[in-house]
Order: structure tokens, then sequence, then C-alpha cells
């Protein structure tokens, strides 16, 4: 796993654009624990959620709060990760976890993810500074335009929140705005290879389009805040527990639990994904 934390030009970067690619974040031999763990662990299978896209596809997610002692624990807990986020959060206090999530996408059936920024769904939870909230993607397969991967919009974060309505199951951002959005600012396919991480800002514009190849994407996304960042309409308590860091080593080389006994969302407990 990359030790080298952001140069200022990289601070720069995602100041300016709203994220930030990280090549090789992750190493083969992580990326293949964590992506067998994915496929092997029916607690993924059995708390998946299922939302429909505008065309009737599903897009699939496994979500839980607290960061455990498992491979995707370890990763979330890792020294490097921590270390990095918290320059992105410009925080010299410990980094807290709000949730984790496997991103499923299926082959010819995984949907696609609308417009939206992930404040424009964290927002109902009366978190108070969206710069106090990012998000970390690890991709577990490739990326690319024939499987879906994530497209932004480059600087679309200084936009500040858009307002949000459901589009299918989904909640998605205002059609105007982002049409608006597209005419001003840069279009990004973020197409990355297994390991590669991609941090970006909760007020960044973006979608994925849906799987029509013959292979799966499958990604991991850890979503980090501030301990300050008070969320007054939160129920979970990981959003203000600052994580026990653990070494970088610790995914390949702890002993791992399985994620039967994590704090899992379930689909009616949460209005935006009913």
């Amino acid at each position: 796993m990359k030790k080298t934390l952001f140069t200022s030009s990289e601070l720069d970067s995602y100041e300016k654009d709203g994220y930030l690619i990280v090549k090789n974040f992750c190493t083969e031999a992580e990326v293949e624990k964590m992506y067998s763990t994915a496929l092997k662990d029916n607690a993924m299978a059995k708390n998946a959620l299922d939302l429909n896209d505008q065309s009737g596809k599903k897009t699939k997610l496994s979500l839980w709060f607290t960061p455990g002692n498992d491979v995707f624990g370890y990763l979330t807990r890792s020294e490097s990760m921590v270390e990095h986020v918290a320059q992105l959060l410009d925080s010299s206090s410990p980094v807290c976890h709000f949730h984790s999530k496997l991103m499923q996408k299926e082959p010819r059936v995984g949907g696609a993810w609308e417009w939206h920024q992930d404040y424009g769904y964290w927002y109902k939870n009366q978190f108070m500074f969206p710069d106090q909230l990012i998000s970390v993607m690890v991709a577990l397969t490739p990326a690319n335009k024939n499987n879906g991967c994530i497209q932004v919009i480059k600087g679309s974060h200084k936009l500040g929140r858009v307002n949000h309505g459901f589009t299918g199951e989904q909640v998605g951002a205002d059609m105007v705005m982002v049409e608006n959005a597209l005419k001003t600012m840069d279009l990004v396919y973020v197409e990355i290879e297994p390991g590669d991480a991609l941090f970006f800002h909760s007020n960044l514009l973006h979608r994925s389009e849906s799987n029509e190849s013959d292979k799966p994407r499958w990604s991991i996304i850890s979503c980090y805040s501030s301990p300050s960042n008070l969320a007054y309409n939160e129920t979970s308590t990981s959003w203000k527990t600052p994580m026990e860091v653990v070494p970088n080593e610790a995914l390949l080389n702890w002993e791992a639990t399985s994620l039967s006994n994590a704090d899992f969302l379930k689909k009616e407990n949460d209005p935006a994904l009913k």
C-alpha cells in the first residue's frame, strides 16, 4: 500500500478539481484478498441492497457503519488510508468513519447510478460541513467505460449542494443544474485498475452507467468525516467515533473476521433507499 503522503501540488489539485486518483494505492495481493473475501463472505450477499435505476436495471451494494477486524476494516483503518484522508480533510484531529459499502455492478445486468453528490444524500443526516466529508473508492476489478466506471464533473464541488430528488429508487441531482455544470466544466471518465484509489469531495457530482460488458465492476468505498462535523439526524455512531488505526500490513498479515456481525444498513431503515 502506498505510504507517501500527498504533495502540496496534489492537495492544490484536490481543492481545484474535487478529486484525486492514486495509482496502486493497494497492492495486487491486498486486492486479491479483498475481492476473494467479497465473493466468499456470505454476509455480503445476505445484506446486499438492490436499487433500480431509471431503466429498471438493478445496482447492488452492501453498506455497513462500524469498521471491524475484517479485511475491509483493516483497509478503512489503515495508517496510510487515514493519513491521506486527514490531509484532504485538513484535520489534525482523529478521523472518523461514516460508512463503507461494497459496490457490485454485475455483467450485463448491473444498473446505473444517476448523477448525484454524496452530500445530496448526507444532507438529510444533517451533517453540518460538506468540506469535512470525503469518500475513497478502491477498485477491486478494472473500471472502464464498458463496465460503467464512475464519471465526475471536474470542479463541480465548487457549486455547493445541489437539490436532489428521487430518480427511480435512487436519489439524483437536479438535472437542470447537472446540464449547466456539463456545459461549464469537464466530464471525466475515471478509468482505473484494481488497487487504484479515487479520493473525492462530498459535493463532487458523479454518476456511472450500467455495466454492458461481460466483466463485473466491484469496488469498496469508504466515507470519512472529521469528529467536529456534527450530524444532527444520524442514528449510527461511527461518524463521531475516532477510528483505531491499524498498521498498513494488517490487511495481509493479521487474522481477519467475517462481516457477519457488522452493522449493515437495511433498506427499510433508510428513507433514501426505500
